[in-house]
């Protein structure tokens, strides 16, 4: 009899792999929805020339030392002179010169190619820069370090040192751009030789310009503390060489709306809005309301709620009526709900079984499982070899048979379990 324990241990095993199989798959099983990507900014065509170049140039690097540096010196020299200006190195650097997933690189090149085979087999001894010859003199993509646009003009600045040292020169090296210095922070001018708003001079010579913040709401100055100030920012006001700040409430330089009241800030204002109980106000909170908004009163120097439910019946049947902030609304009584505008009586449901809930395969498993507990209690005290338990195991198997193949035991035990 020792197998009769397994008959209860795969019922059992079944019915687990079946409720783990009906759960949800886990968060972590789902596929996640793909990032978010931002639109990825084209580059100049002169930076995608200048990497095409440098790239190129990496490959004749390559190339020179993974075909040479044995040992025998005058084989390779021979081999190399040969091999150095060669269509089979040319190709060999060309194919692995744009990356596969740069595509203005790849785009680049196809316009360019004949150029560059130009400049591989007639043009190396005269013109050695390729990026000089192929990216500003052939393609004019590009302009001299220190120059900008069509015509390649010096930045501000002049070429040397572009925007003084201090700024970039925008379009610099390219055949695009304003030309316009973009100065450091502290730095202004047109070419950045100057101090910018709220900083001064701490040195200067002919070739060199430290500027330093000037005291916080100082606009010009002539050092950092308070009393060096020349002018104030905006909303500060210069008095005895200090920067005061300016009360734009109190001097009605402020403009806020009529639901709004001013708040003054260092060297500017706010604008808030005033409380729901006001219709306008001179600051916050219901004690500060010019009039009080509808669905409040004024009691004493606050604007407060009014309470409608005190005289206000809602017309509907079976409903009440409930304050709210400014005003009130009906909702159904206590133990109604709401269907199709009219508050009607909640349905209690009758209470279910403890296995109301489950599926028609789990209660299949469940009886599985009744019967092989059942059957195998009996067939334990069977084995034990007393005649009357191994008559009634008999008779219950018998039984148990009969009963599970009738047409009525599904039912009749999934009332039991269900309580009914």
């Amino acid at each position: 009899m020792a197998p009769q324990p397994l008959r209860g241990l795969v019922p059992s095993l079944l019915c687990g792999l079946s409720l783990f199989l009906s759960l949800p798959g886990p968060v972590w099983l789902q596929p996640s929805p793909p990032p978010l990507s931002s639109p990825r900014a084209e580059p100049h065509p002169c930076h995608t020339c200048r990497a095409l170049v440098d790239s190129f140039n990496k490959g004749l690097e390559r190339t020179i030392r993974d075909n040479f540096g044995g040992g025998n010196t005058a084989w390779e020299e021979e081999k190399l002179s040969k091999y150095k200006d060669s269509e089979t190195r040319l190709v060999e650097v060309l194919e692995d010169v744009c990356s596969k997933s740069d595509f203005e690189c790849h785009r680049l090149l196809e316009l360019s190619e004949e150029l560059v085979e130009a400049w591989w087999f007639h043009k190396q001894q005269e013109a050695p820069d390729l990026f000089q010859w192929l990216c500003s003199d052939s393609l004019k993509l590009c302009c001299p370090s220190g120059t900008f646009g069509p015509s390649c003009l010096p930045c501000p600045g002049g070429t040397e040192r572009p925007c003084g040292g201090y700024g970039q020169c925008e379009g610099e090296g390219t055949r695009g751009g304003s030309g316009r210095c973009d100065c450091q922070v502290g730095y202004g001018g047109e070419a950045c030789g100057q101090c910018g708003l709220g900083y001064f001079e701490a040195e200067r010579n002919s070739s060199h310009l430290v500027c330093s913040a000037c005291f916080g709401p100082c606009a010009r100055c002539t050092g950092p503390e308070e009393s060096h100030c020349l002018q104030c920012k905006k909303g500060w006001a210069l008095h005895h060489l200090k920067c005061v700040d300016i009360d734009e409430c109190g001097t009605e330089q402020a403009t806020c709306g009529a639901d709004q009241f001013c708040v003054n800030t260092e060297g500017s204002y706010e604008c808030r809005d005033c409380a729901k109980a006001c219709l306008g106000c001179m600051g916050a909170g219901p004690g500060r309301c010019k009039k009080c908004s509808r669905g409040y009163q004024q009691v004493g120097s606050k604007c407060l709620d009014v309470d409608e439910c005190e005289t206000v019946v809602c017309p509907g049947e079976n409903e009440q009526c409930e304050n709210t902030e400014g005003s009130y609304r009906c909702v159904c009584a206590e133990g109604y709900r709401k269907e199709e505008g009219v508050c009607m009586k909640e349905q209690i449901p009758e209470p279910a079984g403890f296995f109301a809930e489950m599926t028609e395969d789990e209660m299949v498993v469940l009886q599985q499982m009744f019967f092989g507990v059942i059957i195998c209690a009996l067939a334990t005290l069977a084995a034990k070899g007393d005649l009357v338990f191994t008559a009634i195991f008999i008779g219950a198997v018998a039984a148990m048979t009969g009963y599970w193949l009738s047409e009525r035991s599904d039912r009749v035990l999934e009332g039991f379990i269900k309580g009914r």
